[in-house]
């Protein structure tokens, strides 16, 4: 069997979009994969079995921290992982940060 090559193009277009917000530019497998890398301290990267695939609807799995991160490419897993992980990291914005003053009674 060869390698996965799928190129980024291949990541749904809601997670690029994302990918593109959150500020990462380069979206091939080895570039997520060393992104993810960089900000957290491990993780498990899965092929899973065809039996497991058909049940998930996925063929690869990331497990980080508490949860994982399902993609049908080994790139499309990472890329969830990190999106996520970005996401978390992101200051809010000034929108949400007024609007969560007004909720909040100030």
């Amino acid at each position: 069997m060869g390698m996965d090559t799928t190129p980024d193009t291949g990541l749904p277009d809601e997670l690029a979009a994302t990918l593109a917000r959150l500020g990462v530019e380069r979206r091939d497998e080895v570039s997520l994969r060393r992104a993810l890398e960089a900000r957290v301290p491990g993780y498990n990267l899965f092929r899973l079995t065809p039996a497991a695939a058909r049940r998930w609807k996925c063929r690869y799995r990331i497990l980080l921290d508490a949860g994982y991160y399902d993609g049908q490419t080994a790139a499309e897993a990472y890329a969830r992982a990190l999106a996520d992980v970005l996401s978390r990291d992101q200051p809010p914005t000034p929108a949400t940060s007024a609007q969560a003053g007004v909720e909040g009674g100030e």
